[in-house]
C-alpha cells in the first residue's frame, strides 16, 4: 500500500472551514499538499499555501492539531493519505492560484452537498464539528 505524506491548513472563520477547489482533482479539499524531500512539514505548508492561496505565513504561526489517515482522493486505488493538520489562528484573505479554481468556507452540511467529497476532508470536518470548532 502506497502512502502519500501531506500537510493541511485549518483556517476557520464564522464556524466554517476553508477549503480549496482543485481543478486537477475536481474537488474541494484542505489547502496544503505534499511534503518535498528535505522540507519540514511546516515549511511545506507555508510553501503550498503561498503557491495555492497567495497567503504568506510563518512556521511559528502554525499550531499542530491532529493527524488524519484516509484514502487519497483523486489518486490510484490503494493510496492512503497521511495528513498532519495545522491551525493558523488568524483570518486570511485567500486568492486562488496555481491549480486552485476557488476557495470557500464550508460547514459540514455545506460540504455534504458537494458532488465530490474527499474522505480526508470528511474526517477532519467531523472531528472539528465534534470538538465545537465548526458547524
Amino acid at each position: 500500500m502506497a502512502v502519500l505524506k501531506t500537510v493541511g491548513l485549518l483556517s476557520v472563520q464564522q464556524r466554517k472551514l476553508l477549503l480549496a477547489y482543485s481543478r486537477n482533482k475536481q474537488c474541494f479539499y484542505l489547502p496544503g499538499g505534499k511534503v518535498d524531500a528535505g522540507e519540514s512539514e511546516t515549511q511545506a505548508l507555508c510553501r503550498e499555501i503561498a503557491e495555492e492561496l497567495n497567503v504568506s505565513m510563518t512556521e511559528q504561526e502554525l499550531v499542530y492539531y491532529t493527524h488524519i489517515t484516509a484514502p487519497a482522493f483523486g489518486e490510484k486505488e490503494g493510496i492512503i493519505m497521511e495528513q498532519d493538520c495545522y491551525w493558523l489562528h488568524r483570518d486570511i484573505v485567500p486568492e486562488p492560484a496555481a491549480e486552485i479554481g476557488e476557495v470557500r468556507f464550508f460547514s459540514v452540511a455545506d460540504y455534504s452537498g458537494q458532488e465530490a467529497q474527499a474522505p480526508g476532508v470528511i474526517a477532519i470536518m467531523n472531528k472539528l464539528q465534534q470538538e465545537g470548532f465548526i458547524d
